[in-house]
């Protein structure tokens, strides 16, 4: 994952901050957050932090005693960034062989640490429609081995996602596709 950038940034710890922030833009994380989460001192996130916050990369907000970063979606280079970022974390891989080898796909969507942007080696993606189990196996063991992540898939059928919608309340979610005929 870090490979694709390390040419480019020669920070490791900045690196990381840039993928999970661009990875799922919606979200934000604190200083504090981010030095439990990378183990690193919180004096040099807030260093790498702060260079990405000059460099106009990162937006921050204030709320009470937290300040909260988050991907500046304004940058001329958001696009292109957030574009590396999933292809370094292998998403265009799996989204692209998802659509066109898994049958009726009617959404698909991450949860839990990938879906705020956290690289925990484990991928928990929710598939939903009638999925060709044999090719899903397939796919996951190609797709594993490519992005060198452990994928652990929940498939459901349109039904039991509208029956069981409710245990994904309160879960970080992150969709990555969704079929346009779907509400």
């Amino acid at each position: 994952m870090i490979s694709l950038f390390s040419g480019l940034i020669t920070s490791k710890t900045r690196i990381k901050i840039l993928m999970r922030l661009f990875f799922n833009p919606n979200g934000s994380a604190y200083l504090r957050e981010l030095a439990n989460d990378f183990q690193v001192s919180p004096s040099h996130i807030k260093e790498e932090l702060d260079q990405l916050r000059e460099a106009k990369l990162l937006v921050s907000n204030k709320e009470g005693r937290q300040v909260f970063f988050s991907a500046n979606q304004e940058h001329p280079l958001f696009n292109e960034l957030q574009s590396m970022v999933k292809k370094a974390l292998g998403m265009d891989q799996i989204l692209n062989s998802m659509i066109s080898r898994l049958g009726n796909l009617q959404q698909a969507f991450l949860i839990d640490d990938y879906a705020v942007g956290k690289d925990t080696g484990i991928i928990d993606l929710v598939l939903i429609g009638d999925i060709d189990k044999t090719n899903l196996v397939d796919l996951t063991t190609k797709t594993e081995r490519y992005i060198e992540r452990k994928i652990r898939t929940l498939i459901m059928t349109t039904d039991e996602y509208k029956k069981n919608a409710a245990i994904f309340n309160n879960r970080p979610q992150f969709i990555l596709w969704k079929n346009k005929l779907t509400n």
